[in-house]
């Protein structure tokens, strides 16, 4: 028995997910939890795997696809092999069709994968071979109505129906769960209603040839996270008076505490980052000022129980994503390392849940990756603040010990806090950022 594969559920309020790339193709041989696909939802690219394995037959959504969670997407299993639950063969190297097949099957259909598993079903039931029926869809697309109501003329007529030789009523199987049911309901409708209108399909899919280099005056396309980064960052512009204040710190205590346990940290299996000092020092920070921690509501300000902190990963050209720490605040050192290496590493493979980049109630952006010194970054809504942490560099600074003024050479770093002036006040914001200062400089 083959395998359907269903589009999932990628988040709690996610509902639908554009398929963005099939990673197999018709022909393909699948293995058992193998990535089959990329999903898109909103700035967030999941790959699919596949819960079973043999032959990909069949594909009901092309990239570009919106898709509904819980729709029937592809079909795998053994060449030739019947869906079961479509009554339609599925072999994508079929040979020498019979001349019943042969003769218009594209006409009203385009191909087997664009008609409807509600249509499909009904021709089953009834043997009905749907090169018969006149369709009124889009492109000749045979619907249900089509199907019914050849169903009822034919039974008018009293004269014997036109059967296809090859397809059969499916056996009885152990009942499936409801949202893998292709019934008459509503979770599996017609494909033009799911899909919208699509190319016709190909028995040998082209592989995609990559786009050329932009050429000046060349209007580049927007993907959907950049759309999604640019519809944020101006709503958030537009949504909160943005006010920046930036502190120097000295990392000497934090570079020598992080050169003694570098290495235990690594047996350990974690990556002693420099982010980690920030992100410990700021989840400090927001637990001593919790109104930092908070968003603004038209009723009042709502202040979060816990941090949930995001640290932006960049993606290069592809753009920028912030993978959320749920309870930072719950998390020791080496627990909160062990979670930044796993969200950092699975967004750069984009391998991160939808769920996963939702709920922060406050945001640190490391911009000092690529050599900057300090920024002005743009709240991510509805949040408070955002911390941007510039380039770690030693410069020549003025030190005073026992009231004597010194020069020395000190790794420095600017913290640059933007935050709501709805919700923070210079004075209360310049404290927070202090008290970030203070834990960094004082590291122990």
């Amino acid at each position: 028995m083959g395998t359907q594969v269903i589009m999932p559920q990628l988040g709690e309020s996610v509902v639908e997910g554009k398929v963005s790339r099939w990673l197999k193709q018709i022909g393909d041989l699948v293995k058992l939890y193998e990535p089959l696909l990329e999903v898109e939802t909103d700035k967030v690219t999941t790959e699919v795997t596949a819960a079973g394995e043999g032959t990909l037959l069949k594909l009901y959504a092309n990239e570009g696809d919106v898709v509904k969670a819980g729709t029937l997407i592809a079909f795998i299993g053994a060449a030739g092999e019947i869906d079961p639950h479509l009554g339609l063969r599925t072999d994508p190297h079929p040979g020498p069709l019979p001349t019943m097949e042969r003769e218009e099957a594209p006409r009203g259909n385009g191909s087997s994968a664009r008609i409807s598993p509600v249509v499909a079903r009904i021709a089953s039931d009834h043997h009905v071979d749907l090169a018969l029926v006149p369709g009124t869809g889009e492109g000749g697309r045979v619907t249900k109505k089509d199907i019914l109501a050849y169903l009822e003329k034919t039974e008018q007529s009293g004269l014997p129906r036109p059967q296809v030789g090859d397809i059969r009523a499916a056996p009885a199987e152990v009942p499936l769960e409801a949202w893998e049911q292709p019934g008459l309901g509503e979770l599996f409708r017609p494909t033009e209603e799911v899909f919208g209108k699509a190319a016709p399909a190909s028995p040998n899919p082209i592989a995609p040839v990559a786009a050329p280099a932009a050429m000046p005056g060349e209007v580049l396309p927007l993907n959907s996270m950049r759309k999604a980064i640019a519809d944020h960052m101006v709503m958030s512009k537009r949504t909160s008076p943005h006010v920046t204040t930036v502190f120097e710190v000295d990392l000497s205590k934090v570079l020598a505490h992080r050169n003694q346990h570098k290495a235990a940290f690594e047996r350990d299996g974690a990556n002693l980052t420099f982010t980690l000092y920030f992100a410990m020092a700021t989840i400090a920070a927001l637990k001593k000022y919790p109104l930092v921690n908070s968003s603004w509501n038209e009723s009042g300000i709502v202040l979060h129980r816990t941090v949930n902190l995001g640290i932006a990963v960049s993606l290069g050209e592809d753009g920028l994503i912030v993978p959320v720490i749920k309870n930072a605040d719950s998390l020791n050192l080496l627990g909160l390392a062990r979670t930044i290496n796993d969200l950092a590493d699975r967004a750069r493979r984009k391998q991160l849940k939808p769920d996963e980049v939702q709920g922060g109630t406050f945001t640190i952006t490391n911009h000092g990756i690529s050599g900057s010194l300090f920024a002005t970054p743009i709240i991510n809504q509805p949040q408070c603040g955002i911390l941007g942490v510039g380039m770690i560099q030693k410069r020549v600074v003025v030190v005073t010990q026992n009231d004597v003024d010194a020069i020395a050479i000190r790794p420095m770093v600017y913290l640059g806090l933007t935050f709501d002036h709805r919700i923070l006040d210079g004075d209360s914001a310049d404290n927070f950022v202090a008290a970030i200062k203070q834990m960094l400089e004082r590291w122990a």
